[in-house]
């Protein structure tokens, strides 16, 4: 069964400026790529998320500073994070995209799904918006199904190369949500350390520039899977940031396409095991258009083939 892929053309609308590397051609190149190289896939139009589904998850007044105040050009809510006239109709889409991939799965009409939008998701705390995040979007995908759907383990695997502080902010204290991050050392946030274990549902893999595919994978192998397995998710979440990729301007990492069709591969495993095969991937970071091209290709591709 062919993953769906949710996106909207409103998430292309969201303008950081010229310069600013979380840029509307990222998407574009994310979403050509896919059609080029995947042309059966099954693409679906993202639903805007509504205020009852983000205030599982985020402040009134954070809403308020995203939806009710929209500028009449481009605001700079820090020196990194842009408000832009039509920003917060993207960010409704890119957190309506998860909420409705995870619809789709419980439902059983999809097995997997890819959320293709942006402002990315994972650095947004529950009241406040950094680090080019507006709305945390997978964590708003993963109050969805406890919520709604009524699960109880529901795992978000972070894979992109600056660490997610904002969802594991959203859940160090609820053991119904592991949260599970592999990043570089030294990186915004600043945060992601070993000892940051939340109520024992934190599980975060500092890794040092140029780290390659054997110790990512190791890392993997060795500590981050089987504390995945053990939790037994009954859904699996991912925010796949492709920063790691060893083109991006970034960071130092030096991970190709292969490895995250790798670890995709080892996540579907796991679902198939405990979660009827259910995975949900939002787009996060990547700041290299080819490196982008290549990663989410491979990433979907791993999605839609047969696990192992």
């Amino acid at each position: 069964m062919n993953p769906a892929v949710f996106t909207h053309a409103a998430c292309l609308g969201h303008d950081t400026g010229p310069g600013h590397p979380e840029s509307s051609q990222r998407l574009g190149a994310v979403v050509q790529a896919l059609r080029d190289a995947l042309p059966d896939l099954d693409w679906r139009e993202a639903p805007r998320a509504s205020r009852g589904q983000l205030l599982r998850v985020h402040d009134e007044q954070l809403l308020e500073a995203i939806l009710e105040r929209a500028p009449a050009t481009q605001v700079h809510l820090d020196p990194d994070t842009v408000l832009s006239p039509v920003s917060g109709e993207a960010a409704l889409r890119a957190a309506g995209a998860g909420v409705a991939a995870v619809d789709a799965v419980m439902q059983g009409n999809v097995v997997t799904a890819f959320c293709a939008v942006r402002p990315p998701g994972h650095h947004a705390t529950g009241g406040q918006a950094m680090g080019f995040c507006l709305f945390n979007n997978v964590a708003v995908a993963a109050a969805h199904a406890i919520g709604q759907h009524g699960l109880t383990r529901v795992a978000i695997v972070d894979f992109d190369v600056h660490h997610g502080n904002g969802t594991q902010a959203i859940f160090e204290a609820d053991a119904r949500v592991l949260y599970m991050s592999s990043h570089q050392i030294g990186l915004f946030p600043h945060s992601g350390g070993r000892r940051e274990r939340g109520v024992g549902n934190i599980v975060n893999m500092p890794l040092p520039p140029g780290t390659g595919s054997r110790m990512f994978q190791e890392a993997w192998v060795e500590r981050m899977l089987p504390e995945l397995e053990a939790f037994r998710p009954q859904l699996v979440l991912v925010s796949a940031g492709f920063d790691a990729h060893w083109r991006d301007p970034l960071a130092q990492m030096e991970l190709s396409a292969d490895d995250f069709a790798w670890l995709t591969g080892e996540l579907r495993a796991i679902a198939g095991q405990h979660a009827a095969g259910r995975v949900v991937s939002t787009l996060e970071g990547g700041y290299d258009l080819q490196a982008l091209r290549e990663c989410a290709v491979a990433h979907v591709r791993a999605l839609r083939d047969v696990p192992r």
